[in-house]
C-alpha cells in the first residue's frame, strides 16, 4: 500500500491548490452532508469529518458555520454527486467527482475538455475496475501503540490489512462504506484523526511517458479542477519520484 500512499501524497497538493476554490468546494461538501444527515455534527459523522478536514485545510470556523447554517436554508441549492470518467492523451484513466446544481452544465463542461485535449469520455462505471474507492485516515501514534494490533481490531469494521506507517502516524485504508465505523471507532476510543477522506486510488499505475506528455496531462487536470463544480480529479499517470 506504500505506493498508494506516494499517490495521495504526490496529488494531494495539486488538487487542493487554491484557497478560496478549496473553501466553496467544502462549502458543497457541507451541504450535501447536511442534507444526508443534518446539520448536528455530533450525530453526523460525514459532518464531522468534513468540518475536521476544513479545519485542516485553514477555514475559518466562521465560514464552517455559515456553510452549515446556509445548508439549512430554504434557498440552498440542492447540490448532487456526480462522477465522470474516460481516457485522456497517451490512455491515461481520467475519473472526475463534482458536485453540482446543473448535470447538463457540468457534464458539458467536462465533456469539452476531454475533447480539447483528445480526451474521450467514457460511460459511467466504465473505469471503476482501475480505482480502488477507498476510506483514508491517518490518525497520530498513542504512546507504546502497536499498529498491527490496531489492524486486527479494525479488519471487522472494514478496514484493509495494509498501512503506512511513520514515526507518528499511521494511515489507515478501508473500503468507502466503511467510512463512518472506522472513524467512529477512532473517535469512541480516544485517537487523534489527523485526516479522513474518501478517495480513488488506482490499481495500476501508468508509467513511461516524457516529460512533455506528462505536461500535457497535468494541463488537462488543472483545467478539469478549474471548473467550480469539480470536486476531485483522479489519474492513473505515476507520480514523478522525488
Amino acid at each position: 500500500m506504500g505506493r498508494a500512499f506516494e499517490y495521495r501524497k504526490a496529488t494531494k497538493l495539486k488538487r487542493w491548490g487554491n484557497m478560496a476554490r478549496t473553501f466553496t468546494r467544502i462549502g458543497k461538501q457541507i451541504a450535501i452532508a447536511v442534507k444526508a444527515g443534518g446539520p448536528d455534527a455530533d450525530n453526523n459523522p460525514h459532518l464531522r469529518a468534513i468540518i475536521q478536514n476544513a479545519k485542516a485545510e485553514n477555514m475559518p470556523k466562521d465560514n464552517i458555520e455559515r456553510a452549515i447554517k446556509n445548508a439549512m436554508g430554504k434557498d440552498q441549492r440542492d447540490y448532487k454527486e456526480m462522477t465522470y470518467e474516460g481516457y485522456g492523451p497517451h490512455g491515461i484513466a481520467i475519473f472526475v467527482e463534482t458536485a453540482t446544481d446543473n448535470t447538463t452544465r457540468t457534464v458539458a463542461n467536462v465533456r469539452s475538455v476531454f475533447n480539447k485535449y483528445g480526451g474521450t469520455l467514457g460511460t459511467s462505471g466504465s473505469l471503476d475496475f482501475m480505482f480502488s474507492h477507498k476510506s483514508v485516515f491517518t490518525i497520530t501514534k498513542k504512546e507504546g501503540m502497536s499498529a498491527d494490533d490496531l489492524i486486527l481490531e479494525l479488519i471487522d469494521l472494514g478496514a484493509d490489512e495494509d498501512y503506512d506507517e511513520d514515526d507518528e502516524t499511521i494511515t489507515i485504508y478501508a473500503g468507502f462504506q466503511d467510512f463512518n465505523n472506522i472513524q467512529t471507532y477512532f473517535e469512541d476510543n480516544g485517537y487523534e484523526i489527523q485526516s479522513s477522506d474518501i478517495t480513488r486510488i488506482p490499481v495500476d499505475l501508468k508509467d513511461g511517458l516524457t516529460a512533455e506528455q506528462r505536461e500535457t496531462i497535468d494541463k488537462m487536470v488543472e483545467k478539469l479542477e478549474d471548473d467550480e463544480d469539480v470536486q476531485n480529479v483522479y489519474t492513473n499517470m505515476k507520480p514523478v519520484e522525488e
